[in-house]
């Protein structure tokens, strides 16, 4: 038994008051205190303006990031109420600001549908900023509050200032920097893309994202009347749809609001995206379920009766019939029941049921009206059907089901002696001689090596048979051990690192770009996770001296700059690696290898719609995008002399 601690008595229990609970433990409240953490406080406060869009009385939310990175979030809304709460005989601005769990979200005469479901959007963004000012337009007058760290700074009071909105209201704050110590600067393309995403799932709904640490001070307005069938054309701008524009269906069943558009293209690609109020089901859930099941139901019933699958073929599965497909489901729930505090999968089994039946009507319509597009979804499909039978032996390959598979991957692989993978670490190296190097540099309890010969396929525009076939791409499958596409399961990945270390060339930037693709299109999860990272092996090293103590640089620049920067006599030595293979193990262990020296870049997974637009213009089959990308981020050199 253990000794009992004489010490643990009432006074150990800690009772937090207001917001001191929020401050204590933010990650539970916005997750981190990360970037991720740092941009989701904008959300909290966008959210309000949005259900003002959602119960019908604002058309329009601004968000602007100022000079000193605070954010202001405004919205022509009802504005917060002023008047006086009962419950705490205090004004209800006060109570929405300064109390977790106030809000009327609660009350259902205010709001049927809402994204801020827990009522503490509003105090948690106070408890974490350094300091908060809020300015309510209501009745031709302007209610003005301000906050430093959650407590009240200046209560409620009337001022006398130029009405900037007839109604609604505006909220000014810096996040703390005691608290997001990674970073308090906003990133302008994370809220650009939700801003925009928002735009699309609310339609008719203006949102404007502006910028005012740069010059010229940037604007961009969304406003899209199409709502989701515009965001399913955006998502497919550089595809080759199968029909020119989007199915939409819409309906409301049991009070659960229901949009669905869908769109098919030459690509081999799904992308699926799931909203339940606003809010990303990045995990889905029941409203997904439901889509899922009918589309699949659909177009095997279409098929058969159609004599495209014979009675004794076997039924299409739903990876087949969504191979190529760009689809957004969006569900506006009066009672949304999420799994886990995330609010990433959605439980109700209502939505799963009204997406089912409003979906499969309007489908099945489409389909029996357009029969030359029907049939070649159903023909798509059934090329995909092959494509995964002729899969099937080669992903059995994946699983180290045989002996042979194993002895095949001991060749290449040299695996750590660790087998907690925390602290396991995979290196995808690029060429055998690097691999070489890599194999005698590193530590053997913590760093895994699996070499790999040139570049892999790409998966851009590869089916899954070709994708198994390759050899480098099966070795990394068996090495990571987590399977991939619907097989896939993080927690059997062994290793939490896995580094992508290739030349700091343009051959090497293309092998980092196909796996970077391979992961995105069939192992997405690691991405999400922050299990995949990028090596930065140096350009240059530099030591002064006698001194064995180097200064790595990454580019010319740097390098002028270093050197310009030397004082005295010292004369600098100066080393230039030109690639991985030809540095020596103590070389590759001292410029990437080293965890007390070595700089990694982390694949941040917060750019995901961005990121998928992306692989499509880099990697897809189009050439007049990547043309177009090209000639606006390439950098000329005039004058050169050959």
């Amino acid at each position: 038994m253990a000794e009992e601690n004489n010490n643990y008595n009432g006074n150990s229990i800690q009772i937090l008051e207001g917001l001191e609970a929020v401050r204590k433990r933010p990650g539970m409240y916005i997750g981190s205190t990360t970037s991720t953490g740092l941009h989701h406080l904008v959300w909290e406060i966008v959210d309000n303006g949005i259900d003002e869009a959602l119960a019908g009385y604002a058309t329009h939310v601004t968000v602007t990031i100022e000079k000193d990175n605070s954010i202001t979030v405004s919205d022509d809304g009802r504005g917060v109420p002023t008047d006086i709460q009962p419950k705490t005989g205090r004004p209800a601005m006060e109570a929405v600001f300064t109390i977790l769990h106030a809000g009327g979200k609660f009350d259902e005469s205010s709001y049927k549908v809402s994204g801020g479901l827990h009522g503490v959007g509003a105090s948690v963004v106070n408890a974490l900023s350094e300091n908060m000012d809020v300015r309510v337009y209501r009745n031709e007058k302007i209610y003005y509050m301000d906050f430093t760290r959650g407590h009240i700074k200046t209560e409620m009071k009337n001022i006398d200032e130029k009405m900037v909105i007839d109604r609604g209201t505006i909220v000014h704050f810096k996040p703390d920097s005691d608290i997001f110590k990674e970073t308090t600067v906003f990133d302008y393309k994370i809220l650009l893309n939700r801003v925009r995403e928002l735009a699309f799932l609310n339609k008719g709904l203006r949102l404007s994202l502006t910028d005012k640490r740069v010059e010229p001070i940037k604007t961009e307005t969304f406003h899209y009347e199409g709502g989701i069938a515009e965001y399913v054309s955006f998502l497919n701008k550089n595809k080759v749809p199968i029909f020119e524009n989007p199915i939409y269906v819409e309906g409301t069943e049991n009070g659960i609001e229901v949009e669905v558009s869908l769109q098919y293209t030459d690509a081999i690609a799904e992308t699926l995206m799931s909203f339940t109020n606003n809010i990303h089901t990045h995990e889905g859930g029941t409203h997904e379920t439901g889509f899922k099941t009918a589309l699949t139901r659909i177009i095997n019933d279409y098929a058969h009766k159609n004599n495209l699958l014979k009675d004794n073929d076997e039924a299409l599965s739903g990876e087949d019939v969504r191979e190529g497909l760009t689809a957004i489901v969006s569900v506006k729930h009066p009672d949304p029941q999420f799994e886990g505090q995330t609010k990433t999968k959605l439980g109700n089994s209502d939505a799963r049921t009204a997406v089912d039946h409003m979906f499969s009507e309007t489908f099945n319509r489409f389909l029996m009206e357009n029969p030359d597009t029907a049939r070649q979804i159903v023909n798509k499909a059934l090329i995909a059907a092959k494509a995964r039978i002729a899969a099937k032996k080669a992903r059995d390959l994946t699983r180290k089901k045989s002996g042979l598979e194993i002895s095949a991957l001991a060749g290449k692989l040299a695996d750590n002696t660790s087998k907690d993978p925390e602290i396991s670490e995979l290196f995808i190296v690029e060429g055998d001689s690097a691999g070489g190097s890599a194999k005698q540099a590193r530590s053997r309890l913590t760093q895994a090596i699996l070499p790999i010969r040139g570049k892999i396929l790409n998966v851009e525009k590869a089916t899954l048979d070709k994708v198994l076939a390759n050899e480098e791409i099966r070795s990394l499958f068996t090495a990571i051990g987590t399977g991939f596409g619907s097989d896939f399961n993080i927690e059997k990945a062994k290793y939490h690192k896995i580094i992508i270390m290739t030349d700091a060339d343009v051959d090497g930037a293309h092998i980092r770009t196909l796996l970077l693709t391979l992961f995105f299109r069939y192992m997405k999860p690691l991405i999400e996770a922050g299990y995949i990272y990028i090596a930065q092996p140096p350009l240059y090293g530099v030591a002064l001296g006698n001194s064995e103590h180097r200064v790595f640089l990454d580019s010319d620049e740097e390098l002028d700059e270093y050197v310009a920067s030397i004082q005295g006599n010292t004369k600098p030595r100066i080393q230039r690696y030109k690639g991985l293979g030809e540095m020596d193990a103590g070389q590759l262990w001292e410029t990437t290898m080293d965890p007390e020296e070595r700089r990694l870049l982390r694949v941040d997974p917060i750019y995901n719609v961005e990121t998928d637009l992306t692989f499509d213009m880099l990697m897809g089959d189009r050439v007049a995008p990547r043309r177009e990308f090209i000639e606006e981020n390439a950098e000329f050199v005039e004058n050169l002399d050959v």
